[in-house]
């Protein structure tokens, strides 16, 4: 995955944090968590505060 997956990222931090609300989350967990992630494989340095927000709306869309 790369940062442009952002729905990919987000199915995946909803399996991986199902107990995170994701209306709260810092951006600086959410990208030290995508990098985390076993499939993502993309230079950390390519995310931005647009990218990360996008993350998070899919991730908020899918929790609820």
């Amino acid at each position: 995955m790369k940062w442009t997956d952002t729905l990919e990222i987000a199915i995946q931090l909803s399996e991986y944090h199902a107990d995170v609300d994701p209306k709260t989350i810092r951006f600086t967990d959410l990208h030290r968590w995508v990098l985390a992630l076993p499939e993502f494989d993309d230079d950390p340095n390519r995310s931005n505060e647009k990218i990360l927000e996008a993350i998070q709306m899919h991730w908020i869309e899918e929790s609820e």
